[in-house]
């Protein structure tokens, strides 16, 4: 093994969330070493993974970009358009130098002796070691190299091809062939439109229905300010507030006044579809905003069907045939390629194995702490966005967090942090993750027990709220009882370990 490196920061991840932490690293903490991990090739994550046909944004750009780099395309934007965007942050802002790729990191291990993180990656053939002050998990929450699909009766007898749309095998030849598209969700609602047109005919096949916002890709105020030869930066920034005010007054009313914003909804694709199509296969049983609400542009999922290249059939699966699927209904979706838009393997701190002074942590028992920090593992945050607004409105906030907090160490000469449970918490209810009659997707209710628990008490939720949290966050005390400091001189910078 070769010597080990030691920075004061690692960042785990050259996604969305760990660009804008190395980003944050140059701007805020200057003078901090810091070094970004990732096992793919180049950055971008779900962006560079996912290669099914018209993989896009499900939110806006102008709030799923950074706050600190105008994005001036359509608001929906396909994944090449968003790599395009983050590789000029990396180039704008010299990052390039910070990100290791193809470095899989196997395993975290902290020591209290030593106040520090010793982290394990494997480099190709080669076991490769860093130790780091702090750790920072920009990794996303699911597992990138197999999507999750369950298993049905008879998957074995199906004479077709069966596909994920997570791992999209380039030699995939869809033209002119039948073409069933299991699920309900944005990356069914992307993936049928994007293949109709090559399709001889494509079936979405769903159990339930989901909620859509069908629109215009397009900004109306953003097209009018570049008319009025409005600076860039201050286009990102009246258009990404307007947009941010509109999502909070929509998110309310979801809460408030369910029943309207769901007939709002229901007519926007009855405009496409109509009222009878609307009623059998777009009406969810569920209030708006349990589940994430996608965004179609130009309504293309809809146009899709209404031209007759596609379809869509509400019912449960008996079992899968020679030829298709058998439905509950006795009807069979005869098909040449069956694809499975069925969702994500959850994947907590990215099948890291953490250990805490030896000892193999387990992260479902510990209390999260706003959904950033965990009781018991010192010196680590996790950026976990959004689900009702975009992800990287949180990783930028957490991004100040974090850098605010590495301050706030350096000014009380203190080299160790964590969160405990407060004597005023000690009967705090525990409870999961997230509240279920809240927020219910399915690869959060599959993998609950992986994640932390929560209290009842605002400091120990992860919360949903941007526009609480955007004022919340910055005014964290981080002197508060809840952060627990150690006192001693810290951690010496190991000696280089010798190769071996």
């Amino acid at each position: 093994m070769a010597a080990s490196e030691h920075f004061d920061v690692l960042i785990v991840g050259a996604g969305i969330s760990g660009v804008g932490a190395a980003y944050h690293m140059t701007q805020q903490c200057p003078g901090k070493s810091f070094v970004v991990l990732d096992s793919l090739e180049s950055f971008g994550g779900t962006w560079l993974t996912h290669k099914y046909p018209g993989i896009r944004s499900d939110s806006d750009l102008y709030t799923f970009g950074y706050r600190f780099k105008p994005w001036t395309g359509t608001p929906i934007a396909s994944a090449e358009e968003i790599l395009r965007y983050m590789g000029e942050v990396i180039d704008e802002n010299d990052l390039a130098k910070h990100i290791r790729y193809r470095h899989a990191i196997k395993s975290a291990s902290w020591s209290s002796k030593d106040n520090l993180w010793t982290i394990e990656a494997m480099h190709g053939d080669k076991t490769v070691r860093f130790t780091a002050n702090f750790l920072w998990m920009c990794q996303g929450y699911y597992r990138h190299s197999e999507g999750y699909t369950p298993e049905w009766e008879g998957m074995d007898t199906y004479r077709g091809r069966i596909v994920h749309p997570q791992t999209w095998p380039e030699d995939l030849d869809y033209k002119d062939k039948n073409v069933l598209v299991i699920g309900s969700g944005a990356t069914a609602a992307t993936l049928v439109p994007a293949i109709a047109g090559d399709c001889k005919h494509v079936t979405l096949l769903q159990r339930s229905p989901t909620y859509f916002i069908p629109g215009r890709n397009a900004n109306e105020l953003a097209d009018t300010l570049r008319q009025l030869h409005v600076d860039e930066t201050w286009i990102h920034e009246i258009v990404r507030r307007k947009i941010l005010f509109d999502q909070d007054a929509f998110t309310r009313r979801s809460f408030e006044e369910p029943e309207a914003v769901r007939k709002e909804l229901l007519g926007a694709v009855q405009m496409f579809l109509g009222p009878e199509a609307v009623e059998k296969d777009f009406t969810p049983s569920y209030r708006p905003w349990r589940q994430r609400i996608a965004f179609v542009p130009d309504g293309d999922l809809f146009q899709g069907i209404k031209s007759g290249k596609a379809d869509v059939v509400t019912d449960h699966i008996d079992r899968f045939t020679e030829n298709g699927i058998l439905l509950k209904s006795g009807k069979e979706l005869k098909a040449d390629i069956i694809i499975t838009a069925t969702g994500f393997n959850l994947n907590a701190l990215g099948d890291i194995a953490f250990a805490i002074d030896g000892k193999p942590l387990d992260f479902g028992n510990t209390v999260t702490y706003r959904g950033m920090m965990f009781t018991g593992i010192p010196n680590m945050v996790w950026v976990f966005g959004y689900f009702r607004a975009s992800w990287t409105l949180r990783a930028d906030l957490v991004a100040d967090f974090v850098c605010r907090l590495l301050k706030h160490m350096d000014e009380k000469h203190v080299k160790k942090v964590e969160v405990a449970l407060r004597p005023q918490d000690s009967n705090m209810p525990l409870l999961p993750w997230i509240d279920t009659e809240n927020f219910n997707p399915g690869y959060l209710l599959r993998g609950m027990d992986l994640l932390p628990k929560r209290g009842d008490k605002p400091e120990w939720q992860h919360s949903q709220d941007y526009w609480r949290e955007k004022d919340q966050l910055p005014a964290i005390d981080l002197d508060a009882a809840e952060f627990v400091y150690d006192a001693k001189a810290g951690a010496r910078k190991p000696a280089p370990v010798a190769a071996r």
